[in-house]
């Protein structure tokens, strides 16, 4: 595959993932309790 196409195809998927955090306090607070959350739940069974 042509390098350059590459690193279009490349680039789109971290803006695509929408998982960077660092824009959005709110969204990073609620994932840090759903993985507490989870982890509870596994500790507990």
């Amino acid at each position: 595959m042509d390098p350059h196409r590459q690193r279009e195809i490349a680039s789109k998927g971290g803006k695509a993932s929408g998982g960077n955090f660092a824009h959005d306090r709110e969204r990073a607070a609620a994932a840090g309790r759903e993985g507490g959350k989870a982890s509870r739940v596994r500790l507990d069974a």
